[in-house]
Order: structure tokens, then sequence, then C-alpha cells
């Protein structure tokens, strides 16, 4: 995985001024895969092992959650934008206080998290998506990129989230 930097800040609003050296954890790391179903278990594999290799301090129930968001994720670009993106991009940004992960295809259209019928046995992956990142004081958005595609990403607080 290449380490490189990338777009506007990834802390969700509000998250405060960086720190003045970047902790040992702190960086941005991306990788390509092809959009197929074996994609899904490789993509959720290389952010679990990458989390653990850095040794950025999450809570297992966080790291649940961080897995359960890439996995819907990649599973939608595999299933709704393949045909025209062949290729997707995982990245993972880990700031001091905060972990995003996102997933961009080359597909243009922005997705919609519909209440799905309880008789269904499918499409409630972005509500999941949505739901964990707000249990966790998160947040999850969707961008387009410059090259007409793209990115659905959640950021999530390194700390659980307290209620007011």
């Amino acid at each position: 995985m290449e380490n490189h930097g990338r777009g506007h800040d990834p802390r969700p609003e509000g998250g405060g001024p960086p720190p003045p050296d970047p902790l040992p954890y702190e960086g941005v790391w991306r990788f390509t895969a092809p959009a197929v179903d074996a994609s899904v278990p490789q993509a959720r594999r290389a952010v679990r092992d990458l989390l653990q290799r850095q040794g950025v301090p999450v809570s297992e129930d966080l790291v649940y959650g961080l897995l359960l968001i890439v996995s819907e994720l990649v599973t939608n670009a595999v299933k709704h934008a393949a045909l025209l993106s062949p290729v997707l991009a995982v990245e993972v940004a880990v700031g001091a206080e905060w972990v995003r992960v996102s997933v961009e295809d080359n597909h243009p259209y922005r997705p919609t998290a519909l209440e799905a019928d309880h008789g269904q046995t499918g499409g409630r992956g972005l509500l999941l998506v949505r739901e964990v990142a707000r249990e966790a004081g998160g947040v999850v958005d969707v961008e387009h990129t410059s090259s007409g595609g793209k990115v659905i990403w959640a950021a999530l607080p390194l700390k659980p989230a307290t209620v007011p």
C-alpha cells in the first residue's frame, strides 16, 4: 500500500486543530482492487491488518464498525458500479483522534439510502453504514471526484462518543 495524502481534511466537522507533530500511527493508505465479490473480504482484511500494523488505538467495537462499513461500501461498489468501474479504491486515513475509510469508484451516480421493505433481504447497506457511524459519533458523506466518479466515506472518532 502506498502512503500519500489526498483531498480535504478527513476529520469530522469540529474535530479541532491537528497536533503539532504527527503520531506514529497517522497517515493515509490507499489500495485498489477489482470490482468483484472476492474484493470484499480482501478489503476488510487489508483494513484490519493496516490498523493493527500501524498501532492505531482502536477499540474492538470500533474495528468491528469500520470493517462493517468497509464491507458494505465495497459490496455496493461491486454490485452497482462494476460495469462503469471495473476497479475500485479503498482508502484509510488516520489522524490523532479519528479514522476515515472511503471507497471510490468511477460510477457517476450518487447512491441514496432508501428505506427497504422489511420483506427484502438487501437494500439496507447505506442505512447500516449511516447508523454505525452515527452510533460511533462519526459522519458519512458522498463526494464527486474530478474524474466523474464518487467517493463514499465514513469518519469515526478514535475515542468513544460521549453523551451530552
